[in-house]
């Protein structure tokens, strides 16, 4: 329920979603990503295919081939079913070590370079090294991954509770489905280097702090507390009670968000690229602002106005 008529005259002006997003109304479950285009076509099955072995008959071959353990469905690899289990890069994989939620945990790989930097520079923090070729750390990862020959296997950070992070005044950060983890990750960077309390996200629709997103937040999310709840609208109302003010994200707002920021303790709301902020967590917003862009280009990526807002967020804060 809105609390004051300024958020009650608001609409939150949701742009079309963006083919990976899906439309949410409400703040409650919606269904999963949407998929861009038709789904795979399993190979050999094609409509008039020949490539079974033998000619096509009507759908009878009278040579069928033996069918080998390599024409079965693909199995998910090792990698890409344990990537939320790993941290890997320099920076996250030391953030990770010296943490102290992480002690006596993880289990820390290291190729024989990094292993002797980190003994040399007493940066295990009791962790035991095993060593490891690069070429075996690649196999372990997910294809792509920069581990820059150090990976951390360990379990997804829980998490704090809310109260944890808004006992004080400052600025908080609220993400309304975002789930692509190079954004996350970028935001929480963003959010630590601005002095940021703390980020809130929804439990099931934001990713696992660890992988790419811990990757490219290089190491924030070992040090900046996120707390995950059920439902963002009811964390705004537990916010505002507390004394925190929403300021949500919105270009089509009237506002800009010089104008609408003060020094009052802040929670910034971003919404997912696409679909901005969904209509119940923008009515529990106390105001829409929007970032002026007079170069006239519309749009700014998720992570960088992010930045910009906690950068205008931390002026108001300084006074």
């Amino acid at each position: 329920m809105a609390r004051n008529p300024e958020r009650n005259d608001r609409k939150s002006g949701k742009k079309p979603a963006g083919p990976d997003k899906p439309r949410g109304r409400g703040d409650g479950p919606q269904s999963g990503p949407r998929q861009g285009g038709k789904g795979p076509v399993a190979s050999g099955h094609d409509r008039g295919g020949s490539d079974r072995g033998g000619p096509d008959r009507g759908g009878w071959n009278p040579n069928p081939p033996t069918r080998g353990f390599s024409d079965s469905a693909p199995r998910p690899s090792r990698a890409k079913a344990d990537a939320d289990n790993f941290v890997w890069g320099r920076h996250p994989v030391l953030a990770a070590l010296a943490n102290p939620a992480r002690k006596g945990t993880g289990r820390l790989l290291a190729t024989p370079d990094r292993a002797a930097e980190l003994e040399r520079d007493k940066l295990t923090h009791g962790h035991r090294i095993e060593q490891i070729e690069p070429q075996a750390l690649d196999r372990m990862l997910p294809p792509g991954a920069v581990h820059q020959g150090l990976a951390f296997k360990v379990q997804p950070l829980e998490g704090v509770a809310l109260d944890d992070i808004a006992h004080e005044g400052g600025v908080i950060v609220m993400l309304d489905q975002l789930t692509d983890p190079q954004n996350v990750g970028a935001i929480f960077r963003s959010a630590l280097a601005f002095g940021a309390k703390g980020i809130v996200v929804q439990d099931r629709h934001s990713p696992a702090l660890a992988g790419a997103l811990a990757k490219a937040s290089a190491g924030a999310t070992e040090r900046l507390p996120c707390a995950r709840v059920t439902n963002l609208s009811r964390a705004l109302e537990t916010l505002a009670d507390m004394g925190w003010r929403a300021v949500g994200l919105d270009g089509s707002a009237e506002q800009t968000l010089e104008q609408a920021l003060d020094e009052r303790p802040t929670v910034l709301v971003m919404g997912s690229e696409g679909d901005g902020i969904r209509r119940l967590v923008a009515e529990h917003c106390d105001v829409l602002a929007k970032i002026p862009m007079p170069g006239g280009f519309e749009s700014l990526n998720v992570s960088n106005a992010a930045a910009v807002a906690l950068y205008e967020a931390s002026k108001k804060q300084a006074g």
